[in-house]
Formats: structure tokens, C-alpha cells, sequence
């Protein structure tokens, strides 16, 4: 099997390899390859010491020396090289305790998590595939190299890297890796909310977000996303509704593009419905208030998970207006606008859209037909350049000071009430109006 690998990775090799040493592409770029995909990183895996590594190399960068990992920079391009090593005792479920150097590859290759993972590429030699990752790549197969428990007892973080490779390629995960995750994903307590959170995104902004299920039934949502546990297992008895809160939502995951802002306002829009869920003597469930205590619950989520305050922000402000659907007039439009702010919007008619396909037939042309209305009374606010936000007022601070209010909050109050002003009548954001208006009422 011929593979064309980037020039840079190429001279690596070849530099490694009049130095006496082996050199091979591999892991993930050897498994993107083969799937006829572009990889994103190269790594080169070296029967050469991190110093022999910087002997040959001009310039190098010392990112991992601990663990073998050498990054080699050509024309500003970093490239992991990494010795051949074998891995000493874990003891904290994700790292082990110290690492070994060899001259072995296929020691190396014993070591990786899963088949697909565990290939390597020179041009001298070809394919180096022990275990059959390509084998499990024509199959569609997530399988770990070995014994599944010892790879997971090793790096629990694998299991929820099973679910995600299964979620970003399409595959199934065999069987007795699969059992091995619902027996083992307790352990998954012991790796950091960092790492949850970056494989947890990989797998909600895949193409397969449905996946999400298998977390579900592996176990690990248990232990990383246990909200997501209970919203699976609470009912929706109601006529807008067919499905259980879990699966209505991985409906609605599927429903919207693979942004990770969107993907995670999906994912939570409805968190909090088990929270509000009362049934009323028909036996009808009703989730009063869920937007808002959702809000507040996916802020909590957010931050134990370590996102970033400005993805925290984004989606909570999606969850909280994410049932709101103001009447099809441009003044409760651009009131709704102005409530939720301009950056939920357009956005927020995509997760609206999504929200109401994952619903039942119930009243799901009406419901669209005014969720269109909605767009256009948008769209057409923005393409008139209606004022709906204090920047746009005609307007500012330094003109009420000119007109003799005193600097402080009392300016901020004024220009609140201004813009109430001419969120209710556009036409009425010029100097000349507002100067007057104010004046006029606001005891000037």
C-alpha cells in the first residue's frame, strides 16, 4: 500500500532515517489517510531519543520531553516525533506513572487505544498494522487494541474517545469493547472536566450527534452528564410531544449545523424539563418555566464542565429564549430582539426550527408557519436598519450631558427609556426628535 505523505513529514523521516534511526507516520493521520481524508495533524513516531531528535533538527521545542515528545518545527509548522516507548504502571486512570524508551514499534503500537489508531506508515517499508486497524476501518469497527479493560483501566478518558471516533466516522463499537465501557465507566470520575469537555464537543459537533444515546447507554453519561441521564428517562406525555425529553433532544441535535455554540443549546434547551414537569388531572405533562430554570441549570453544567465564559453566555441566552414566540408584529419583534439581544439572532430560528421537527405532527404546520412569519419580520428589521440597541440610538450620553444631565446612572436610564422609544416607533431615532423627547418628559 502506497500512501503520499506531506513533504515535511517525508524529510522527518528520511532525516531520522539516515541518522540510523526508524521513522514512521502515525495514529490518527495513517487512519485519515486510509478513509481518504485530510488529517489535520502529522505525528512521527522515532526509534530515536528526544535528544538525538534535537540533534538532527535545527529547531525544536521541548512540548512533551517527559513523555518522549519532541515537536519538530519546519517553516513555522510544528510536528510531534515521538520515541518509541512503552508505558509504565497508570495510577490515575489517565496518565502513566513513567514511560520506558524502545527500539521496538510494534511495543509502541500495543500501547495505543484503538486499531485505527494503531498504525504506521514509511515509505521504506509501507503499512505497519498489527491489529488489523485496517481491517476495522472497512468494517466500520471501534475496537481497542488488546484487552479492552486494560486499555480503558489505563486511560479511562478512551471510553468516552470510543464514542466519539464511533460519532465522528459513522462506526459501531465491538461488542466486547462496548462491554467493557458500561462495566469500567465509574472510572471516568477521576479525568478532569477539561478533557470531558473537549471530547464532548468532538462528538456533539460530529456528524453523528445521535451517538449521544450510546453515551447514554454506556453508562458514562451516568458518571460525566448525569442531567442527560434523567432527560432520557423522563416521559413527555403531551400532545406536541412522541418522544422522551433525551431522545426529543438527540432529534434536535440532529436537526441543527454542526456549530459548537448550536450543538450545545440543542443539547440543553430542555435540561430542565424533568425540574418542571407537573401532570395535570387529565394526565397531560406540562414544563412551565423550563427556558428560565434551564437557563440557570445549563450556566451551572457550563461551568463544571469548564467552557469558556463567552460559549456559557452564548448558549444559556439561546436555552432561555428558546420557547418564546413574540406576536408577528415588527414592534413585539424587535421587543423580543432587543429582550434576548441582537447576537441570538438569526441563529436562534435554526434551533427554533429543529425544536418544533423534533416535536409530533401537533399543530407542526401552524407552528412553522409562525416561526417563518418570525424570520421575515426579522429579516426585514434588519434590512431597515431599525434601531435595537443603544449604539444605534440617535442619541448618546455625551448629547444628554451637553443638554445638562449630570454624568451617572441617570444617564443610563434615559437612554433606556429612549430606546423603549424606538423600538416602539423606528421612525422616531433622529437627533432632532429624541432631544425634544427628552426635554419634554424626562425632567431636564
Amino acid at each position: 500500500m502506497v500512501m503520499k505523505l506531506p513533504e515535511h513529514v517525508k524529510f522527518i523521516i528520511e532525516k531520522l532515517q539516515e541518522a540510523g534511526f526508524e521513522g514512521y507516520a502515525v495514529g490518527g493521520c495513517v487512519r485519515d489517510t486510509l478513509l481518504q481524508r485530510v488529517p489535520q495533524d502529522w505525528d512521527i513516531t522515532t526509534s530515536a531519543y528526544p535528544e538525538d531528535v534535537k540533534e538532527i533538527f535545527g529547531r525544536t521545542i521541548d512540548t512533551g520531553i517527559e513523555h518522549g515528545t519532541v515537536t519538530v518545527m519546519l517553516d513555522k509548522k510544528g510536528y510531534e516525533v515521538t520515541t518509541y516507548r512503552i508505558d509504565g504502571e497508570y495510577e490515575d486512570a489517565r496518565h502513566p506513572k513513567e514511560v520506558t524508551y524502545t527500539d521496538n514499534l510494534l511495543e509502541d503500537l500495543k500501547r495505543r487505544d484503538f486499531t485505527i489508531n494503531a498504525m504506521a506508515y514509511n515509505e521504506q517499508r509501507g503499512l505497519v498494522d498489527a491489529f488489523d486497524g485496517a481491517g476495522d476501518l472497512k468494517r466500520g469497527i471501534i475496537r481497542c487494541v488488546g484487552e479492552p479493560k486494560e486499555r480503558f483501566g489505563e486511560d479511562a478518558l478512551r471510553m468516552l474517545r470510543a464514542v466519539r471516533f464511533a460519532a465522528q466516522l459513522g462506526f459501531d463499537i465491538e461488542e466486547e469493547t462496548a462491554e467493557a465501557i458500561q462495566e469500567l465507566a465509574p472510572m471516568l470520575k477521576k479525568v478532569s472536566a477539561e478533557r470531558i469537555q473537549v471530547e464532548l464537543v468532538k462528538l456533539l459537533t460530529s456528524v453523528h450527534p445521535e451517538e449521544m444515546r450510546t453515551v447514554y447507554a454506556t453508562g458514562i453519561a451516568d458518571v460525566v452528564l448525569p442531567e442527560f441521564s434523567v432527560m432520557m428517562r423522563t416521559p413527555q406525555n403531551n400532545p406536541h410531544h412522541c418522544y422522551t425529553v433525551g431522545e426529543h433532544t438527540i432529534e434536535v441535535l440532529k436537526g441543527v449545523e454542526t456549530d459548537k455554540v448550536l450543538r450545545l443549546a440543542a443539547l440543553f434547551h430542555d435540561v430542565a424539563k424533568p425540574d418542571c414537569r407537573s401532570t395535570d388531572e387529565d394526565g397531560i405533562d406540562h414544563f412551565y418555566e423550563h427556558p428560565q430554570v434551564g437557563a440557570k441549570k445549563t450556566k451551572t453544567i457550563l461551568r463544571r464542565l469548564k467552557f469558556d465564559n463567552a460559549t456559557i453566555d452564548m448558549v444559556c441566552r439561546l436555552v432561555a429564549i428558546h420557547d418564546i414566540n413574540p406576536a408577528l408584529t415588527p414592534e413585539s419583534v424587535r421587543k423580543a430582539i432587543q429582550k434576548a439581544g441582537l447576537e441570538c439572532y438569526p441563529v436562534i430560528f435554526e434551533l427554533k426550527k429543529a425544536d418544533i421537527l423534533a416535536q409530533s405532527d401537533y399543530q407542526r404546520k401552524e407552528k412553522l408557519e409562525a416561526l417563518d412569519g418570525y424570520h421575515k419580520i426579522y429579516d426585514k428589521i434588519i434590512k431597515d436598519a431599525d434601531c435595537l440597541t443603544l449604539k444605534d440610538l440617535a442619541l448618546n450620553g455625551r448629547d444628554l450631558i451637553e443638554l445638562g444631565v449630570k454624568p451617572g446612572p441617570q444617564i443610563g436610564n434615559i437612554l433606556a427609556k429612549l430606546l423603549d422609544v424606538v423600538i416602539e416607533e423606528p421612525e422616531k431615532n433622529t437627533k432632532e426628535y429624541l432631544t425634544g423627547y427628552t426635554l419634554k418628559n424626562l425632567f431636564i
